[in-house]
C-alpha cells in the first residue's frame, strides 16, 4: 500500500508544472470548449460524474468558487466522464445548475491526464496552461482555495 501511494505521489509530483494537455469538447448546448481558449486565465478543471458522491460535495464549493474569483481569472471547468453521456448528464444539469462551463468527456481525455483512475479529479492550471496541482479524490476546500488565491496573484 505504501508503495501504491508514493507512486502515485510520484507521478502527481511529475504531472506538476508540466503543460496541461489541450482538448476540445462539446457543452450541453453543443458549444465547442477548448482548454486553450482559456489561456492567461487559472483554471480550476475538475474531472466528475453524476454518480459520484465525492464530486456532489465539490460542486457547491466550486460554483462559490466561480462568483467569488471569476473577476481575478479563475475560470471553473467541468468534464462529466459518465459512461452514458449526454443521456445521462443533460437532466442532472437540468436539476443541479452548475454556474461554470460543464463538457462530456471521454477516455481519451482521462488517458492525457496520466489516466484519470478516480472520480473526482481535480487539477488547477496556472495562466501559462501549465499543471500547478492536481488532487485526487474529494479536495480540501481550504487547500484548493489557498493554492487558487496564490495563482490568481501570480500575473
Amino acid at each position: 500500500m505504501l508503495l501504491k501511494t508514493l507512486a502515485i505521489a510520484a507521478l502527481l509530483l511529475f504531472q506538476s508544472n508540466k503543460p496541461a494537455p489541450g482538448f476540445t469538447l462539446k457543452d450541453a448546448q453543443g458549444h465547442e470548449v477548448s482548454l486553450a481558449g482559456y489561456k492567461g486565465k487559472v483554471v480550476l478543471l475538475n474531472f466528475w460524474a453524476t454518480w459520484c458522491v465525492g464530486c456532489k460535495q465539490e460542486i457547491p464549493w466550486f460554483m462559490d468558487f466561480q462568483t467569488k474569483y471569476k473577476p481575478d481569472g479563475l475560470e471553473v471547468l467541468g468534464v462529466s466522464l459518465d459512461d452514458e453521456g449526454w443521456k445521462v448528464l443533460k437532466p442532472y444539469l437540468g436539476e443541479h445548475p452548475m454556474n461554470y462551463t460543464v463538457v462530456l468527456g471521454n477516455d481519451h481525455i482521462a488517458d492525457l491526464y496520466g489516466g484519470v483512475d478516480a472520480l473526482p479529479t481535480t487539477l488547477l492550471i496556472d495562466r501559462q496552461g501549465n499543471i500547478a496541482s492536481t488532487h485526487t479524490g474529494v479536495v480540501d476546500q481550504t487547500t484548493v482555495e489557498k493554492e487558487l488565491q496564490d495563482l490568481l496573484r501570480s500575473k
